[in-house]
């Protein structure tokens, strides 16, 4: 295995990463459904909906959760989810300056991760960029020891950055050595789209070396939700039940969309 415990895609300077029988930067993007109930029961019958569609992985978006303070009870849920659950699980506290549900101190919000990436239960865990770089450095490190891959994420929720900083952004991300990179931006505009395409194509083609996940939010940005396998996304989210960010579509709509999109040469 190499550095970064992933394999070495054929063509090109891409890697992919591998979580299970899930092959992110290869073939059509993976489709991520999130877990956004409030408690125990509404998230677990959430689980059980999953056995209804078609979709690649879950994230259960812990900052929903009204027990997240208690992580023993974190925990525990994460157990009753892999009861019902065996597809990769992306673990999500998504803080409230990034658009997440719930206020929690650095301090803690990395206790909860570093629990979740021991707990076994996780196969992928969420870190937020602007976060303490020793911080960061202690989480990968830990997940690697576990074997968990890590998502180093970035979100704007009032505009889109110009297209170098988006690029630098997910340079750092690398730099960090995160397993797969992810931004998502709020277009103003239509051009603002185009921003965060070219910024995609651009890791694509010359600076990324690893699966990256980009999205331009809100109606606007729906186009970019669907165009990963072009522009160079791995990822994308959709709804089972509830949406988690503006201009999520529904499961089985993405799946129809990226079908359609997605012709084997």
């Amino acid at each position: 295995m190499g550095k970064h415990s992933i394999i070495q895609r054929v063509t090109g300077h891409m890697n992919t990463v591998k979580v299970k029988n899930i092959v992110f930067n290869e073939g059509a993007p993976k489709i991520c459904v999130p877990l956004v109930g409030k408690t125990e029961q509404a998230i677990l019958d959430e689980v059980d909906f999953l056995n209804t569609v078609d979709f690649d992985l879950a994230e259960f978006r812990v900052d929903f959760y009204e027990n997240v303070e208690d992580f023993d009870k974190v925990e525990e849920l994460l157990q009753k989810i892999r009861q019902k659950y065996n597809k990769p699980l992306l673990f999500t506290f998504r803080t409230k300056k990034e658009g997440g549900e719930y206020e929690m101190s650095e301090e803690k919000y990395f206790q909860l991760n570093h629990k979740a990436i021991k707990s076994g239960y996780i196969d992928i865990v969420d870190v937020e960029l602007f976060s303490s770089e020793k911080n960061i450095k202690e989480l990968i490190a830990l997940a690697k020891e576990k074997n968990v891959k890590v998502i180093i994420s970035n979100h704007d929720f009032f505009k889109t950055p110009e297209k170098s900083e988006i690029v630098n952004r997910l340079i750092k991300m690398q730099e960090y050595d995160a397993d797969i990179t992810k931004i998502a931006v709020m277009p103003q505009c239509e051009e603002d789209v185009l921003t965060l395409l070219s910024a995609t194509l651009e890791m694509k083609k010359q600076k990324g070396d690893r699966p990256c996940i980009t999205m331009s939010m809100a109606s606007l940005g729906v186009i970019s939700r669907l165009s990963g396998e072009l522009f160079g996304s791995c990822m994308t989210f959709a709804a089972a039940k509830e949406v988690s960010a503006p201009g999520q579509v529904s499961v089985k709509e993405l799946r129809n969309i990226l079908n359609l999109l997605h012709f084997e040469q």
